[in-house]
């Protein structure tokens, strides 16, 4: 096995574990619920393999499932984002993605947050219009999106910084 696939079977371990034990009983006036687990398909490699990385994405959701009783919606929104995770990237990064140059863990620049906001929008949208399931409710699933992607990305951005190795 490589580094690379040995890195990721640990962040996805490690994130996993931390969204379980810490951020899944974290809900702020039931609107702020963070999510900073999608932070492994943000993370995921560039020019890893995209069948891997849907894989990946659909045993990270299907244990979310699994222990915050959810139904589908974590998979459904998990997969959402790894489908449209190159096309982000395409849109944010733009020739960079196509040289397949890009380090996300690297300094915060507009570019990585553009690709870190809108993968956060595009899951937690999917993932709140999936649980709410009626159009009715658009004005709260707007809101606790809004309010759970603030969240999540400054949870995702602290998490980034912490592991981020040091270059001396």
């Amino acid at each position: 096995m490589n580094s690379t696939l040995l890195v990721n079977i640990f962040r996805f371990i490690l994130l996993l574990a931390v969204q379980i034990i810490i951020f899944n009983n974290m809900n702020f006036m039931g609107f702020l619920l963070p999510f900073p687990y999608i932070l492994f398909i943000i993370l995921y490699p560039v020019n890893g393999n995209k069948s891997g990385l849907l894989l990946a994405s659909f045993l990270l959701g299907i244990v979310m499932d699994l222990f915050s009783n959810s139904g589908g919606t974590h998979t459904t929104a998990c997969l959402v984002l790894a489908y449209f995770r190159p096309y982000i990237f395409k849109f944010s990064f733009g020739l960079s993605y196509e040289y397949q140059t890009i380090k996300i863990v690297d300094s915060l620049t507009p570019e990585r947050f553009s690709f870190i906001l809108l993968s956060v929008i595009i899951h937690h949208f999917t993932l709140f219009i999936l649980e709410a399931f009626q159009f009715s409710f658009i004005l709260d699933i707007l809101i606790r999106t809004l309010l759970s992607t603030v969240f999540t990305i400054i949870s995702c951005i602290i998490i980034i910084y912490l592991i981020k190795p040091n270059k001396r």
